[in-house]
């Protein structure tokens, strides 16, 4: 780590009173081995000034769990007063994103990614998590067999994807590592007793091979950063194995050789120089430099048959593009501004130009693959209880929720909860909500919902199954129109119902009043009226559907 993260909190008053704060609020907390769960507020912020990241960002990491230790609203209410909005709304961000169910079923893996991209915004978000999930991962040894199950699971299939994806190469590969024994250990424990002494053999070889390339390179003049060796990660070296029938023999990169060296045109010049000195293998050459990958990773890749016939990978790159392979996005923020220097306090100075850290900005010029995130610009993601993400349009209600999933589940919709709470039909959902559609037997769409629901899919059913809708052939002025309704408990709103009738000039026969079976807040209130035509039924279910108070409005006629 450059800078101990206790040096840092002796010397930035930010970090100092986020620490102070954090350690109050986790006071008492014991992990279940018994140690301290501050210190994971510790590990995680350590993790992030290791990697060069603000005050903010880092003030943050000792914050990311205090909400769960009290009321979270009151917390995240605290948070900012004491810390500011932009600190607050990363913690907050952070609880959201933790509170997402996970299932791993379905194919739905990517939707989850990309969703939790989208309610991150701020990037640092995603930094924080990735920080706080590889000290998680860490310790996974102390949780119950079927909670590191589903730990493992999904940094596996959501956090380590997303970090690769953002260029984290280091931060993915680990994460990939910590999770594999537990969801595979007995391909992890064959392949670690299988490779041990391979990685062992390559790296002695490798580290007799490096002065001589040195030697070599300093001769025609290519001035050298440093010469590594670099093994490979064991979930890759699996995944590789997978696919040349578990052979190692093919395996030509199990310890590579990374050279860093100043410049770009010293990265071409070290090419000819390992060309002329060792004979490359064809079709093994590839220019990371002129043709980046799509999440900004650059370097220069070449295979080449060494003395006693030894196929070995060399990887050349500058500095700059090393951090970047490394670490990212987060490199961008840490590094590509600094110039050259290594001082924390100028890290920091230099992040706090930056003065727009959101991701959609941060997309226009890195990942070109997360570059779609545009499109949800006028959208919105919501998530069924098991997790399986939705894309509505902005403004969406639980009524296009429920067409989405099936039209049978509309039809019958008889109420809706949001992130557990009951709501109206005709709530505006918001990205993250979790929503569940209550049903009713026998139930039919209401001409109200016309009024509001905001996809043409819900809309076309709604009007499919009212042309459907069974009607009893009697004259007009001896039908009526039954209007029921779901209203919160309240003195005032039977006059407002009232009201809102009488100026449509309909007349009411009979109101009935009784408490809602499920929801003791709640009342269902039946209204008899003389029948009016289609269309003034819509008005008036509109018109009731707006009273503050109604949660549904129904109409049958009879």
């Amino acid at each position: 780590m450059p800078t101990s993260i206790h040096h840092i909190i002796a010397k930035n008053d930010l970090i100092r009173r986020a620490y102070e704060f954090a350690k109050q609020a986790h006071n008492g907390q014991k992990r279940k081995n018994g140690e301290p769960y501050f210190n994971h507020c510790i590990a995680t912020a350590e993790t992030l000034s290791a990697w060069g990241l603000d005050e903010t960002t880092i003030a943050a990491g000792f914050l990311h769990e205090t909400p769960k230790t009290k009321d979270e609203t009151k917390v995240l209410r605290a948070i900012e007063h004491e810390f500011g909005k932009e600190i607050a709304s990363i913690v907050s961000s952070f609880i959201v994103i933790g509170k997402i169910p996970y299932r791993g079923t379905e194919g739905k893996v990517e939707n989850l990614r990309r969703f939790i991209i989208y309610l991150s915004q701020d990037i640092r978000v995603m930094l924080v998590k990735f920080a706080a999930r590889l000290d998680t991962m860490k310790s996974l040894y102390i949780y119950p067999d079927d909670v590191q199950q589903t730990i493992a699971l999904k940094t596996m299939e959501v956090y380590a994807p997303l970090a690769n994806q953002l260029g984290m190469y280091r931060v993915a590969r680990d994460l990939e590592d910590l999770s594999f024994p537990y969801l595979y250990p007995d391909d992890h424990r064959t392949l670690v007793e299988r490779v041990r002494e391979r990685f062992e053999e390559r790296e002695r070889y490798l580290e007799r091979l490096k002065p001589v390339l040195a030697h070599e390179l300093k001769a025609q003049g290519v001035s050298i950063v440093k010469i590594e060796t670099r093994a490979k990660h064991y979930f890759s070296l699996f995944k590789k194995l997978l696919r040349y029938d578990m052979d190692i023999e093919k395996v030509h990169d199990l310890v590579a050789v990374r050279l860093l060296v100043p410049t770009i045109g010293d990265c071409y010049q070290a090419l000819g120089v390992i060309h002329r000195l060792w004979q490359p293998i064809p079709g093994r050459i590839k220019d990371y430099i002129a043709s980046p990958k799509p999440n900004g990773y650059q370097s220069l890749h070449t295979t080449v048959a060494t003395p006693e016939e030894k196929i070995t990978e060399i990887q050349i790159r500058t500095p700059e593009m090393h951090e970047v392979a490394e670490f990212g996005i987060a490199a961008h923020y840490a590094y590509d501004r600094l110039k050259g220097t290594t001082n924390y306090r100028n890290r920091q100075s230099s992040i706090a130009e930056v003065t727009d850290l959101t991701l959609t900005r941060e997309l226009r010029t890195f990942p070109k693959t997360l570059g779609e995130l545009s499109f949800f610009k006028n959208r919105i993601l919501v998530l069924t209880p098991k997790g399986e993400v939705i894309d509505l349009p902005s403004g969406g209600t639980p009524i296009d929720f429920a067409y989405h999933i099936h039209s049978d589940l509309g039809d019958r919709a008889s109420g809706a909860t949001v992130n557990g709470k009951i709501v109206p039909l005709h709530t505006e959902l918001h990205s993250g909500d979790i929503v569940e559609i209550m049903t009713q037997k026998n139930k039919r769409p209401s001409e109200s919902w016309l009024a509001f629901v905001k996809t043409s899919h819900a809309r076309e059913n709604i009007k499919a199954a009212l042309r459907t809708a069974p009607t009893v052939p009697l004259k007009d002025n001896h039908r009526t129109i039954e209007i029921r309704l779901t209203a919160e408990d309240g003195s005032g709103i039977i006059r407002e119902i009232s009201r809102a009738v009488a100026e449509l000039r309909v007349k009411i026969k009979k109101l009935h009043v009784r408490p809602h079976a499920r929801d003791k807040n709640l009342q269902i209130v039946k209204i008899e009226c003389a029948f009016i035509a289609a269309p003034q039924v819509t008005k008036l279910l509109a018109k009731l559907g707006r009273l503050k108070g109604i949660q549904s409005a129904t109409a049958i006629r009879s």
